[in-house]
């Protein structure tokens, strides 16, 4: 083979391997080593130091689905979640961090297939950001410990026209009857 021909492959290469290493680092943002998961349950918890549990600590005490979903910003298919038809009373709280972010009283069917709220119910627990990954601006929500969860939309019913467009697995349901919002994410 001659030179130029070694050098293409030597420049594919490296490039294949840049790209697995970018493509890594995505994934574990903060490129830690996985802390002990009763330290990440203590943590979670106590609601306390959230930042510092690793991407790769997420992804052994989260499913596959709610990883994807709260770390790697993905969407589950509509009318498919199991938090669309829930009527009961309580509160919803974010699958990973259980930071509280939503009430049943807001819950209102949009027809859309992911659980929509008119309102949060702790404005200090949802952080709105500008989205442009379609192409076109949509407000993207997270949790204030950087879960995704959905979006929001000025398409919802009075008072506030608003429409917080969540991912199912992205939340879970803690009951009016079942007391204290526990802070352990179930896998």
């Amino acid at each position: 083979m001659k030179r130029s021909g070694l050098a293409l492959l030597f420049v594919i290469a490296v490039s294949l391997v840049a790209s697995l290493a970018l493509s890594l680092g995505r994934d574990q943002a903060n490129n830690k080593e996985p802390m002990s998961l009763d330290n990440a349950r203590r943590l979670i918890a106590e609601q306390q130091q959230l930042d510092t549990i690793t991407k790769a600590t997420w992804k052994q005490l989260l499913s596959k689905q709610q990883y994807d979903i709260l770390w790697r910003s993905k969407t589950e298919r509509a009318f498919t979640g199991e938090l669309l038809e829930n009527h009961g009373k309580g509160v919803y709280v974010t699958a990973g961090c259980r930071l509280p972010v939503f009430h049943s009283s807001h819950k209102f069917k949009s027809g859309t297939g992911w659980p929509s709220f008119w309102e949060a119910l702790n404005k200090d627990n949802v952080i709105l950001k500008d989205d442009w990954f379609l192409g076109y601006k949509r407000t993207e929500i997270l949790s204030s410990c950087g879960e995704h969860l959905g979006h929001v939309f000025d398409d919802g019913p009075a008072p506030t026209g608003l429409r917080y467009c969540i991912n199912s697995v992205a939340l879970s349901f803690v009951p009016e009857s079942s007391g204290p919002v526990p802070h352990t994410p179930e896998k």
